[in-house]
């Protein structure tokens, strides 16, 4: 209980000085329109590992662009997106969990199921593994309301 607590205390300080998130977000996190920082969605399917996509493989679906490393896994995004963009919108899975945003991050991700998870920090991932099943019921039960507020 004790160790719970420190976790949680700890998690609210690394999101305390990140702005607080506006209502009315984009269904898939994007900085400067560009989806996962860039890296290539398919990659982590393929490679398991965060790879940069290129800026002559890309693609705009749901509002953002979409970078790829290949031209092979463009063709592969654009044949079935949903099997390859993150679940939550890229936002932290974590996050969205305890219902709120924060971006999530390429270089902290775990795929369950076939589904592919973006997390804020190495922190909340080695939290998120631990827990990964509860959480994810628990962000799918907040899911897409936590974009409204």
């Amino acid at each position: 209980m004790l160790l719970r607590l420190a976790t949680l205390a700890v998690l609210a300080l690394l999101f305390q000085p990140v702005r607080p998130v506006l209502a009315d977000q984009p269904m898939f996190h994007a900085e400067d329109g560009v989806a996962i920082d860039g890296y290539d969605t398919v990659a982590f399917f393929i490679e398991g590992r965060a790879v940069q996509g290129r800026p002559e493989f890309a693609v705009v679906w749901k509002g953002v662009v979409w970078r790829f490393v290949s031209v092979d896994n463009q063709y592969s995004f654009e044949a079935d997106p949903r099997a390859f963009a993150p679940l939550f919108g890229g936002y932290c899975a974590y996050a969205v969990s305890q219902g709120y945003l924060m971006s999530g991050s390429p270089q902290s991700w775990q795929i369950v199921d076939g589904d592919l998870f973006l997390l804020y920090s190495p922190v909340v991932q080695e939290i998120w593994q631990s827990q990964a099943s509860d959480l994810i019921a628990l962000a799918r039960v907040n899911w897409p309301e936590v974009l409204r507020h």
